[in-house]
């Protein structure tokens, strides 16, 4: 990600986590898939608030290249606060000096080729996450937060209107394409042992879809595949029937929920992440093309089931919201538009 975010997300995101800066101010913090997705946005956060003067956090960003992110984004990268580390998760071994605090990003699930290594993004996802606990912890880091996923859950029954954390779903064990909720669940557990063994203080984000800039848009997120559509000028094209209820977090949300969930998750709990506000994907294609100033007939692939129940993806996020006090503070007409003026910002210039 290397045209800049909106500085009125990242001023949103310092604005609404005041306790967050307080608690971490002087911390160094080590962030791993800190160059992916959701990476990006939480190393771009922290250091607004770096050059605002709110916090003076050190951070250190593990990639799997060093050199390629320092070449793609050298404003990120190449900056007296961030330090980047190459090395994969499983193995890495650079010194880090001492630590307090680390947010566990890698495993992208935007990357499109990685379901077609069911084995080694299990691995990926399980020794990783083993690997950056037991090596957090002996360069002193005493706070974790696990980035997730509501992938755990496996499939959501069509007449559960959301899923809360106590819900008993999970992926099939059998099935090569459930990898990586199988992977998420195991690393959940994992770091649950580990946690109650060292007393590391370990909370999770199970993180459901998302939307905002930067945003992948050649791999298996709808959302992101319809605003490549139409910024294109094509018809956002539907793989399926259009019927699948979704719903989006915008990315300055998820960044407030995970500082929060950082600075004030309870050891040993999971919290889901994401939006309550479900929408069916052939609406929220419709949406983009709108937003996107563009009429245009949707290209639909399958014909619809009228007489069944659709399949649903939607987080029950009362836990996060009662107490850890989080709100889903933009909308998504509002997501939806965001998006579209970055990406085609991004795209000219």
């Amino acid at each position: 990600m290397h045209y800049p975010l909106p500085s009125a997300d990242l001023d949103l995101a310092i604005a609404l986590t005041p306790d967050f800066w307080k608690r971490f101010d002087g911390s160094r913090l080590l962030i791993t898939g800190g160059t992916g997705f959701i990476g990006s946005w939480l190393v771009k956060t922290i250091q607004r608030a770096n050059d605002r003067g709110i916090s003076h956090i050190s951070l250190v960003v593990l990639t799997r290249d060093a050199q390629r992110a320092r070449e793609q984004a050298a404003p990120m990268f190449e900056r007296a606060d961030t330090r980047l580390v190459t090395g994969d998760v499983t193995n890495f071994s650079a010194p880090l000096g001492a630590l307090d605090a680390c947010i566990h990003a890698a495993t992208d699930v935007g990357d499109p080729g990685a379901a077609l290594n069911p084995r080694k993004l299990f691995d990926t996802i399980v020794l990783g996450t083993r690997h950056v606990l037991d090596t957090v912890q002996a360069h002193g880091a005493s706070r974790v937060l696990v980035a997730s996923s509501g992938a755990i859950y496996g499939a959501q029954p069509p007449d559960l209107e959301r899923m809360a954390e106590n819900y008993g779903g999970a992926p099939d064990p059998l099935l090569n394409s459930a990898a990586y909720g199988n992977g998420k669940r195991a690393a959940e557990s994992l770091a649950c042992a580990i946690a109650a063994q060292s007393g590391l203080h370990v909370s999770l984000a199970r993180i459901f879809a998302l939307m905002g800039p930067g945003m992948p848009m050649n791999g298996p997120f709808a959302a992101g595949n319809f605003v490549r559509d139409v910024l294109a000028g094509l018809a956002p094209r539907l793989q399926g029937d259009g019927r699948p209820m979704r719903s989006y977090l915008y990315m300055a949300d998820l960044v407030v929920w995970l500082l929060r969930i950082l600075e004030a998750g309870e050891p040993g709990q999971a919290y889901n992440v994401g939006s309550e506000q479900a929408i069916s994907i052939r609406d929220l294609a419709r949406e983009i093309a709108q937003a996107a100033g563009i009429e245009t007939t949707l290209d639909i692939a399958q014909a619809g089931l009228p007489q069944a129940l659709p399949p649903r993806y939607v987080p029950d996020t009362r836990k996060a919201r009662q107490t850890l006090q989080l709100a889903q503070y933009t909308a998504l007409p509002d997501a939806l538009t965001k998006t579209i003026q970055w990406s085609r910002s991004a795209m000219t210039a």
